[in-house]
Order: structure tokens, then C-alpha cells, then sequence
């Protein structure tokens, strides 16, 4: 094998496979890296029998082959090179890599055991690669990091008709996105769950503009669910597979509250940034209140003896004076995805609002974004909530600009995340 390509397209693609190597192998050939040369192109994978990934990028092959290296250090390693394009070629036990003055040689790892990439599944259809990247990336932080509750590890993805529903759970918060999507054939309702690590590699991977296909391998004996099956993302010279989680998610639907009975609209980025300031002096476990007096709300926190964080931001409020106190990053990470959403259509707008709508302290808390160019959601009604949440209850992040009942509009992104109980105000 033998060919040249661009340190850059090489460096990069390296990297985003390399990143779906297993972190401990089963087998130790599962560490390598697939180098393919042929025609006009190159391509990079890597499978341990739950992900896979292939990238194909162009190069001028001299001589078509195939070597299997250790993938993590040719990650490091084209990272390394200097800015000059890369030489590659093989012997009879070795890859020779060179690039300018630096050259590197690497043992072929043996591929009697390296396992075949995984089929392709059937395509159920195509997506917009910059409205999935931000969706996930909205998404994915909601999801669990305990591998000891699988099913809160994922994320739901379903496939209704002409929408595409995101949705992820720690318990603690949830965040789900709406976005609309073209599929192949006419569809049922289809669900399934997929590693949220895998929707974070998507997420840095995919380009506005450009179409992402989505495939799904089910098991045979689940119907509509899919358990023991396969999940397959390709886009942009890059295929990523991964299997499916064997469970079904929970109803998220039914934890949205129906109404609230008080209204706060605030300036979005000033908000944001103001919260993520008082946070700083918050220790682990602590929170960030926010209190609501008519026509400003005082952001605080503290941590004991040593330092206390108080800023205001203008808000107009219609209702009476509320007391919340959030986990800050949950709240941090629900107000930073849910102006992903304006920030997306040319940066967003000077006037872009966080609405935060609530019912008391204990009670679900609503935020949604509203756009500066006057988009905006209906105001808040005096209904209780539908579920009858009391102490414990959620707060929920949206993005405005979009109905949830016409798969047409606008993206939309809700955000729920638990209040802290028995918070007293400073």
C-alpha cells in the first residue's frame, strides 16, 4: 500500500475515528485502526462489535492496500506532523508514515481477528447535518453518565411521519428537541435508543446544509421497538454505527405540566452570562437562587466562608414575586441550549428573550427562548399543573418559534430540570 494525502484531512479524519475506539478492548486488536487505500480516496475505520466508524477522505494511492495500526497512537501522531503532506507506505510488518523531516514507523497489527465493518442498515431517511448536530448537542447533556441505568444512558430518538423527536434523561433534568425531517418511505411511528455518546460524535462531525442519512437495523421480534439492533449516521464522507440500547424509554411527554400561573421574560444573553458568573463562587452540590422582585431578579450564590456572587438582570414580570434555586450547571446547561436554537438562525437576534414561566418554588418552572425578531410563545395561564406536581417538581427550558403539532413549523427544545427542595433564601 502506498499513498499521499493532506496532513489536515488526514489529522482530522484520524481523530473522529479514533475516537470510537474502545477505551479497553476486549481483544487487543480491537485498538487498531483499518487503513484502506484505493482509486482515488482513503479510508479509516475502526468496529469493536458495538461502534464502528469510517471516514473517507481523498489521497493520490500509488499502490491499493490495507494495514491495520494502532489507532490511538496514529492519532497522536498526526496531530503531531508538521504542516507538510504525509507519505504513506507499507512493508512487509511495518507502516512507514513521513512528513517533511519527521518519519514514523508502526507495526501492522495483525487483522485475522479484526472484525468485519457492520452492514448497512435500511434507510428510513435524511436530516438537515447542521439542524442534527445542534439537536444532539442540545440534547446529549441531559443524558446519564451511570452505566448502571443503560436506558438513561441514551437517548430516544422518534421517527413520526415527517418529524424527528430527541429526547434525554438523568432523572434530574430532561431535554428534548423537535426538528423536521424527510423520510424515505412513508413511516410508522418508530422508536429507539441510542448511546448519547454516540449522538455527541454526530453532533461534532455534521455541516449545515449537508444531508445526514439515518438507517435503522430492528430485531426481527420487536416490532416497532428495536432492541439488539443497529443505528447507522452517514454524512459527509463519514459513516457511524452503533448499537441500539435493548430497553424503551419512558413517557416523556406525560411530565410536561399544562400551565403556569406567572410570566418572567428576561434579556437572554445577559441572563445567561450572568448566571454563569454567580456560579463560579457556588460549591459542589450548592445552589444558584433567583429571585424575582417586580421588575428585576437578583441572581445569588455563595459558598460557606468564603465567597458570595449577587447580580441582577432587568425582567418584566407579570405575576407575583417568586423564589427558585437550581442546580447551576442543570440550569446553565438548559439556558445555554435553548438559545442554541436562536443562535443558529444568523447568530440570533440583540433582542432574544428567556421566558421563565412557574407556579411557585415548588412547582414546575418554565424557560423559553423568544426570538428578537417578535416570534414568541402563548403567555402563561392560571391552570394548575395537569400531573399535580408539588414539592420536587421540574423546571422546563423551550425554544420558542416552533409547534410541537405541526412537524412544518420550527425546531422546538423543552428543558426540564429538578428544583432543589428545602432551599432557604439568603
Amino acid at each position: 500500500m502506498k499513498f499521499r494525502v493532506e496532513r489536515d484531512v488526514l489529522a482530522d479524519a484520524v481523530s473522529w475515528v479514533a475516537r470510537a475506539l474502545p477505551t479497553r478492548p476486549v481483544v487487543p486488536v480491537l485498538s487498531g485502526l483499518l487503513l484502506h487505500a484505493e482509486g482515488d480516496g482513503l479510508q479509516l475505520s475502526c468496529f469493536d462489535y458495538e461502534v464502528s466508524a469510517r471516514a473517507t477522505v481523498p489521497a493520490e494511492v500509488g499502490g491499493p492496500g490495507s494495514a491495520l495500526v494502532p489507532g490511538r497512537l496514529l492519532a497522536e501522531i498526526a496531530r503531531s506532523l508538521p504542516v507538510a503532506d504525509v507519505d504513506v507506505r507499507t512493508t512487509p510488518d511495518m507502516v512507514m508514515l513521513t512528513c517533511g523531516s519527521a518519519e514514523f514507523g508502526l507495526v501492522s497489527l495483525s487483522r485475522a481477528e479484526y472484525p468485519a465493518l457492520p452492514e448497512v442498515p435500511g434507510v428510513l431517511g435524511t436530516v438537515d447535518g447542521g439542524l442534527l448536530a445542534t439537536a444532539a448537542a442540545q440534547v446529549v447533556p441531559a443524558a446519564s453518565r451511570d452505566d448502571t441505568l443503560p436506558m438513561l444512558t441514551g437517548a430516544c430518538l422518534e421517527f413520526d411521519g415527517q418529524a424527528l423527536t430527541m429526547a434525554a434523561t438523568d432523572r434530574y433534568r430532561m431535554a428534548v428537541r423537535r426538528l423536521p425531517w424527510d423520510p424515505a418511505l412513508p413511516l410508522a411511528h418508530r422508536s429507539v435508543l441510542v448511546p448519547a455518546r454516540t449522538l455527541a460524535d454526530v453532533a461534532r462531525t455534521m455541516a449545515p446544509g449537508k444531508p445526514v442519512t439515518i438507517g435503522v437495523a430492528q430485531s426481527a421480534r420487536d416490532g416497532a421497538r428495536a432492541a439488539d439492533g443497529l443505528i447507522c449516521f452517514d454524512g459527509g464522507g463519514r459513516r457511524l454505527t452503533a448499537r441500539l440500547i435493548g430497553t424503551e424509554f419512558i413517557r416523556y411527554e406525560a411530565r410536561f405540566p399544562a400551565g403556569y400561573a406567572a410570566s418572567a421574560e428576561l434579556p437572554a444573553g445577559p441572563f445567561t452570562e450572568a448566571v454563569r458568573r454567580v456560579s463560579l463562587v457556588a460549591e459542589r452540590g450548592a445552589p444558584v437562587q433567583l429571585a424575582f422582585r417586580r421588575d428585576v431578579v437578583v441572581i445569588e450564590a455563595q459558598s460557606d466562608g468564603r465567597a458570595r456572587a449577587v447580580e441582577s438582570v432587568q425582567v418584566r414580570l407579570v405575576g407575583q414575586d417568586q423564589v427558585l434555586s437550581f442546580n447551576p450547571q442543570y440550569l446553565l446547561d438548559g439556558l445555554t441550549a435553548a438559545t442554541l436554537t436562536g443562535a443558529g438562525a444568523a447568530g440570533g437576534h440583540p433582542g432574544d428573550q428567556i421566558r421563565l414561566q412557574f407556579s411557585g418554588p415548588a412547582r414546575p418552572a418554565l424557560i423559553t427562548w423568544v426570538s428578537g425578531d417578535g416570534e414568541t410563545e402563548p403567555e402563561p395561564s392560571g391552570d394548575e399543573p395537569a400531573d399535580g406536581t408539588g414539592p420536587g417538581a421540574v423546571g422546563v427550558a423551550t425554544s420558542a418559534g416552533g409547534d410541537l403539532d405541526d412537524p412544518g413549523a420550527l425546531p422546538a427544545f423543552r428543558y426540564l430540570v429538578v428544583p432543589l427542595r428545602g432551599v432557604a433564601a439568603h
